[in-house]
């Protein structure tokens, strides 16, 4: 009889353990476009946020959220992923295939994406609408991705569901568009929105009417947005999931505006994160409901964690980890941010980003803080920097911005210096931090085998005569990678002069734009090899790249012309790229070439070439024509 019993309370506990056992969680991502924390929520009085605010005080607020990359497509190519653009060779702005790109965005057909594996875990994944994952994705990861794609869409209301809707009414072009501001805002009523006058100007930006009427229209923007969330979140409740899903809210990048959006700065990297997760998953708080989380994220860390709470297991590529749910790893000390290719400019920084302190190193410090690029420079704000630039009203903030050089490396410490002025890199106070967080930076570097040392055209040749990505292609063969990152370091003219004879060309190509880097007169047996690489080298990025050395230190000859002609006329389009844009930066050269500049405005497919030869001729010839 007790031995009875005891099998009678034994199936009665296993049956109550099931009946209380949690379905897995429906997972809503909410993410908008080009808003750093401009809500309510994290201390911003001017926005008008009480959807997201409300969500935020009964969920979790990250307060150090970071995208890895500045500029959309490498930032949500890295959230895709769950790994850095930098080490799959999609950090460069616009490195997916277009008809005008025939050398890009290739990725291992073993790297799996977030949604492939929620969906082989049983789970139902949306997309609406946007995808722009910087690179050629040849096979179908969602079980819908459309502007239909929804949650509701799914087989059954017992199939859990992962449901991304994707918000574009905060992006930049709504700020400078005024027509696609109007219809993104047009429901919007009149006492919600900004007043420009009540606007608080930043330092960096010239405090005029123009700029005070581009910022309310973000603003305005914002509280749109604010009540498209609105309508998402009232979606799950009328439905009866509000208990049954997980919801987060982030942006994909910093303000859609200059030294936001394209730059390293917090502004242009820190985004708000608030995540909401119902009683019925409380086991999984990091904290009480309605608090601040201080903890670093990542965005290689998104898809990991919405794994982790799926009780999916991560795939090896992933190089994220998770912050929500069971059995978690010990907090970031660094997350990492990187730059590349801003559509048509080359300008490589990487970061390094602790709760207080920020390291950044500027790989090609000889470039202007703000390189001349044709998207951004048709903006509002742009034109108006400039015109308070000629005029010489700008503050001593704005003035970086227009600045024709920049640091090799900066440290900023942001629990004093949010805004990121006071750079403390020669600072012997902070000489330790320095070399710890370069030392970190380094490290990191190697560790994923950062491929954004690899000039883009000798990048894309590789990959075509190797037929595999660079990702693969560097975990076969990274012997040179150490030798190209001491060379791109570098400022000693003996060093960079033994780099020039590397058996490895991207290691040569560093060397040359050491070269170029250098403020000293050169010696003569740099100057000498510098000539043979022009003539000889066999791979013609090193010869242009040596030709930009040239240039800079005044050697003009027929052969430097000789050689950019060459590159414009490559097969490569990123080759006639490099070539294109020492052209733009030399008045010699464009005055030999600008018969051949012009012809390839008129015929070449790839716009970025076009944009670059436009600028050259314009400024050449004091004209103000323009290109797509």
């Amino acid at each position: 009889m007790t031995r009875i019993l005891g099998y009678l309370i034994f199936l009665f506990a296993l049956y109550s353990c099931q009946k209380v056992a949690k379905k897995p969680p429906n997972i809503l991502w909410i993410t908008v476009e080009d808003i750093s924390p401009d809500l309510g929520c994290y201390g911003d009085q001017k926005a008008h946020t009480p959807v997201l605010d409300k969500l935020a005080a009964r969920g979790f607020k990250y307060n150090n959220a970071i995208a890895n990359a500045p500029v959309c497509a490498p930032a949500r190519n890295s959230i895709i992923t769950g790994m850095y653009p930098s080490s799959l060779g999609t950090l460069d702005m616009r490195s997916s295939s277009k008809p005008w790109m025939k050398r890009a965005g290739w990725i291992a057909d073993d790297v799996l994406m977030y949604p492939e594996v929620l969906r082989a875990a049983g789970y139902y994944c949306t997309n609406n609408v946007k995808e722009d994952y910087n690179f050629d994705l040849k096979r179908a990861i969602w079980d819908e991705s459309s502007k239909d794609a929804h949650w509701k869409n799914r087989p059954s209301e017992d199939t859990p569901f992962f449901a991304i809707f994707n918000l574009t009414m905060t992006h930049e072009s709504c700020i400078n568009d005024k027509q696609k501001h109007h219809k993104n805002t047009e429901e919007l009523p009149d006492h919600l929105r900004m007043n420009p006058q009540n606007v608080e100007v930043p330092p960096y930006y010239p405090d005029t009417p123009v700029v005070r009427e581009l910022l309310a229209r973000h603003y305005d923007n914002i509280a749109a947005m604010d009540r498209v969330v609105g309508k998402l979140l009232q979606e799950l409740e009328t439905a009866g999931q509000s208990e049954n899903t997980i919801v987060f809210f982030y942006s994909d990048h910093g303000t859609g505006l200059p030294r936001h959006k394209r730059w390293l700065f917090d502004t242009g990297v820190k985004v708000p994160l608030i995540v909401f997760i119902p009683n019925a998953y409380k086991d999984l708080y990091p904290a009480p409901p309605g608090n601040e989380i201080d903890q670093l994220v990542s965005f290689v860390d998104l898809g990991p964690t919405a794994i982790k709470l799926a009780s999916a297991s991560l795939p090896h590529t992933m190089q994220g980890q998770a912050f929500l749910g069971k059995d978690l790893k010990p907090e970031r000390e660094h997350v990492f941010v990187a730059r590349g290719r801003m559509d048509e400019r080359y300008d490589m920084q990487r970061g390094v980003r602790t709760k207080q302190y920020k390291y950044l190193r500027y790989y090609e410090p000889k470039k202007a803080f703000i390189q001349y690029m044709n998207t951004p420079e048709g903006g509002p704000l742009m034109t108006e920097l400039r015109r308070e630039e000629k005029a010489g009203n700008l503050s001593i903030q704005a003035q970086q911005l227009v600045a024709t050089e920049k640091p090799n490396e900066s440290l900023f410490d942001l629990s004093q210096d949010p805004l990121e002025f006071n750079d403390l890199a020669k600072n012997p106070d902070y000489k330790e931090k320095l070399d710890e967080l370069r030392k970190v930076h380094d490290q990191w570097m190697q560790e994923i085998l950062d491929v954004g040392l690899i000039p883009e055209p000798i990048l894309r040749d590789w990959e075509i005569s190797e037929n595999k990505p660079i990702y693969e292609i560097l975990r076969e063969n990274s012997d040179f990678y150490n030798d190209m990152l001491a060379i791109s370091s570098t400022d000693e003219e003996t060093m960079l002069y033994d780099g020039l004879n590397h058996r490895n060309e991207a290691v040569r190509y560093w060397a040359a734009l050491g070269i170029y880097n250098l403020d000293q007169e050169l010696q003569s047996n740099t100057v000498t090899l510098l000539k043979d690489k022009l003539k000889n080298d066999e791979v013609i990025n090193v010869s242009i790249s040596a030709a930009r050395a040239l240039l800079k230190h005044g050697f003009l000859s027929e052969n430097v012309i000789n050689k950019l002609y060459e590159g414009l006329s490559a097969e490569n389009e990123w080759t006639r790229l490099q070539s294109a844009l020492v052209i733009d930066d030399f008045d010699y050269a464009v005055q030999k070439l600008e018969k051949e500049s012009k012809n390839l405005i008129k015929t070449d497919p790839n716009k970025y070439v076009v944009r670059v030869l436009n600028h050259a001729v314009n400024v050449l010839n004091g004209t103000e024509n323009k290109v797509r």
